[in-house]
Order: structure tokens, then C-alpha cells, then sequence
């Protein structure tokens, strides 16, 4: 590990390096962050340090500062406020620590002083910090330097790779438990606290708030409730639910379904698990995402013809936007630090964008493919009444079976999601053939 983060440092020196040449700085402060507080409360909000922060260093605690200059070996000022209310140690491993210049300090205002007073930008969410540190507006999350660092998270060194492998380890170990807790009937909470537990995972600890739908719930996309009471007959489970190692996320979703569920729903299910394994099979390099999202709508369609869901032909179907009805996200997002991780429609380090097209506006990712990028592949097809009724009159809708779709409606929906690295050859699906570390 000590040697996969002294390159990946090495990585991010030469990336900085690069990125600060093209502006007016030669040092940046990167702050992880501050404490931010319920409105007329002085509980905090669950913290969640700056993503460019935590590339450098996995210490996920507010009111850290990072110093990286082209100039000097990258500085670490670690603050350690003198709080009897509050726990503030921080474990300084040494696979990470030793590779640091590290200063602690009692407090972020003792940070004047100890910073380069010129050429220093600053890149975070407290102006106010930025202020103090005598900066002026321009040094604050400069445009130019935030798209070069933004489009190069896409790509992974070794050491991320492995941090990513771990975390679609550790979440699997959560969708077993998860997939257990509802043959057994089990409760949207208990089937929760069931992944939480296998995972040994405070639930702030995720890198998002798992969704765990079960029946009808799995046609909300992003169901954020967990029911306490077990429902009468379990059929259906969609579960949605990542784990996060030293910073970097994984994002997994399984739809399980109980013996004797209805058979053409079953078959729906089988038909999205092949569909997500052959969109892994198409991430290849110089592929552009767009076209994996088109295969996955070309997938949808025939499902939805095959299954006689819909009728028509597959040309009228996709002309008139009919599998949007049934998948209206997008097929995946870059994945890194965060979840949704940044750069997805950035074509280059200016900062030229792809707005995903018209008739896919949710699709977060437009770049083309190449090596060592890592991002989701999820397709899903749901039964949403806030979408189909209102066709259920419409000339469109006359290429909806309602009289199946009414039967399926109680059964929610479906989304297979794997992680999925682009490599030079075959692609690497993280969640289910990770290459051994």
C-alpha cells in the first residue's frame, strides 16, 4: 500500500504541476472543508471532506488544510483543536503520514503566517477562510485550475484502482447480507441495518444514503425511506448501496425477486443482468459513453417488446421515446471520491462540455472511454405511475400493454449496476471480477 501511494503522489505532484502552469499560481491550499450546522441548531451536519482533498489524503475530518507547490514536497497542516466536547485525534498511519511534511496546528486561524504570501490560489467552500488567508476573489477556486484537476479524476492509478476494489468488496459482503434479510421477509430497515452491520459500517460512513426498496418502492429512483413494518409478501428487493475505503466509493445495486414472483417480471430481471453484462463487455477505449447509454436503450426495447410490454415496432418504439418511459436515468456516472464524481460531461481541460443529448437529459457521463477511467454501468426498468398514466390515453400510450403494466406496477422496477475500470483490453468489472491487488 505504502509504495501504490508514494506513486500515486508522485502522480498528483506532476498533475498539479502541469495544471498550475497554465495559471497565474504557482501554490495551492486545499482545504477539506468546514463543519456546517442544522438551521437554528448547533448540531453539526454530517461532514463529508472536499473531493479534491481526499485524492491527496484520506482524512475525511473538516478544517484540514493542504500546500502544494511546484516548488516544495507537498505539506500537510494537520489542525487538532484543543476540544474536551469532541474526539479531534487523528490516526496518522504511516503508509500515508510518512510520505508528508506535516505541521499541526491547535486552530485554522494560526494557519496565517505559514503560507506563501504570493501566487497562492485556494481550492474549497469557505471564502471566508480564503479571506483570512489574505487571498483575493480571484484566487478562489480558480475556473481554469478546477476544470484541468476536475477532468483528470476520471483517471485512476494504482493506488485508487485498489481502494475501489476494496470498497466493491466490502459493499458485496453488504448485498449478501442484504439479499438474506429479504428471502427471510425481513423489513426495509432491518434488510438496511442487516448491509450496515455485515459492512461494519456507521450509516455516515456510506458514500450515500442506501436505497433499500422493496415492493412497489422500487420504482422510486431514489427511495430514501426504510419501512420498520415487514411487509405482508416480500416480492421484490432493489437495493442500492456502496461502501467507501480511504476516501473512494463504491456503488452497487442488485434486485433480487422471491420464488413465484410473476413470470414475466422474472424474465425482466434476467434480461436487465445479461443487458448490464454486455454494456460492461462494449467499455472499451475511444468508445464514447453515449453510445453505451443508446445500447442500453436498445436493450430496454427489445425487453419490452420480447416481454410484450409494449407492441409495435422497435424503430416506432425508439423514435417516439418510449423506453424512457420505463428507464428515464442515465446509464451510469464516473465514480471515484464521490459517487457522482465530477468531470462527467467535460470533454477536455478547458472545460468544453457535452450536454448529454434531448431526449436523455438525467445521463450524467459524455466523455469517450479511455484506460484507467472507472464508472457505472446501470440499466433498470421500472414500472413508474407518475410517468405512464399520463399515456395511458395518449397516442403513445396505445404502445403500452396496460393491462401487464397494471399487474406490475406492485412489483416497482428494476436496476442492475456493476463498476466497471476501461483498461487497454477487456474491461475490469470491479464488482465482479476485480483484478487481484
Amino acid at each position: 500500500m505504502q509504495q501504490l501511494y508514494r506513486q500515486h503522489l508522485e502522480h498528483l505532484c506532476s498533475l498539479y504541476a502541469r495544471a498550475l502552469e497554465s495559471t497565474n499560481f504557482d501554490a495551492v491550499a486545499i482545504h477539506s472543508g468546514s463543519l456546517q450546522y442544522y438551521f437554528a441548531d448547533d448540531r453539526s451536519v454530517p461532514f463529508q471532506a472536499f473531493g479534491h482533498f481526499l485524492n491527496w489524503l484520506p482524512v475525511n475530518r473538516p478544517d484540514q488544510l493542504l500546500l502544494i507547490s511546484t516548488e516544495a514536497a507537498p505539506h500537510y497542516f494537520q489542525i487538532l483543536p484543543q476540544d474536551f466536547w469532541h474526539d479531534q485525534h487523528i490516526e496518522n498511519e504511516p503508509w500515508w503520514a510518512d510520505a508528508w511534511t506535516l505541521t499541526r496546528l491547535s486552530g485554522i486561524d494560526e494557519l496565517r503566517g505559514k503560507l506563501p504570501t504570493n501566487r497562492l490560489c485556494y481550492l474549497g467552500e469557505n471564502r471566508d477562510l480564503a479571506a483570512a488567508l489574505g487571498l483575493e476573489s480571484e484566487a478562489v477556486n480558480p475556473s481554469q485550475l478546477v476544470r484541468y484537476l476536475d477532468y483528470h479524476r476520471a483517471f485512476k492509478t494504482a493506488y485508487e484502482l485498489t481502494q475501489l476494489r476494496q470498497a466493491n468488496r466490502l459493499a458485496m459482503t453488504g448485498h449478501e447480507a442484504a439479499k438474506s434479510g429479504f428471502l427471510a421477509g425481513r423489513s426495509e430497515f432491518d434488510i438496511h441495518m442487516a448491509y450496515l452491520s455485515a459492512c461494519r459500517l456507521l450509516e455516515d460512513e456510506t458514500p450515500y444514503t442506501n436505497i433499500v426498496a422493496v415492493n412497489e418502492k422500487a420504482a422510486t429512483l431514489h427511495y430514501q425511506f426504510k419501512r420498520k413494518a415487514a411487509p405482508e409478501k416480500s416480492k421484490v428487493l432493489l437495493i442500492d448501496a456502496g461502501a467507501r475505503v480511504n476516501g473512494y466509493c463504491s456503488d452497487i445495486t442488485r434486485t433480487w425477486i422471491e420464488n413465484g414472483t410473476l413470470a414475466v417480471f422474472s424474465a425482466l430481471r434476467d434480461g436487465i443482468e445479461n443487458l448490464t453484462l454486455q454494456l460492461v463487455s462494449k467499455a472499451r477505449p475511444d468508445t464514447n459513453y453515449l453510445s453505451l447509454h443508446m445500447a442500453a436503450l436498445n436493450g430496454i426495447t427489445d425487453l419490452l417488446l420480447s416481454l410484450e410490454i409494449c407492441q409495435g415496432s422497435k424503430d416506432e418504439l425508439m423514435t417516439r421515446q418510449l423506453p424512457q418511459l420505463f428507464m428515464p436515468h442515465g446509464v451510469g456516472h464516473l465514480l471515484g471520491i464521490q459517487v457522482h464524481d465530477v468531470g462527467g460531461h467535460q470533454q477536455d481541460v478547458a472545460g468544453t462540455l457535452q450536454s448529454p443529448p434531448s431526449h436523455s437529459r438525467a445521463l450524467r457521463n459524455t466523455r469517450k472511454l479511455e484506460p484507467d477511467m472507472v464508472f457505472t454501468i446501470e440499466p433498470g426498468c421500472y414500472f413508474i405511475p407518475l410517468l405512464l398514466e399520463p399515456e395511458r390515453n395518449s397516442d403513445r400510450g396505445k404502445m403500452i400493454n396496460w393491462m401487464l403494466v397494471d399487474e406490475l406496477y406492485p412489483l416497482g422496477g428494476i436496476r442492475i449496476e456493476d463498476n466497471v475500470r476501461v483498461t487497454r483490453d477487456e474491461p475490469e468489472n470491479l464488482t465482479r471480477n476485480p483484478h487481484p491487488d
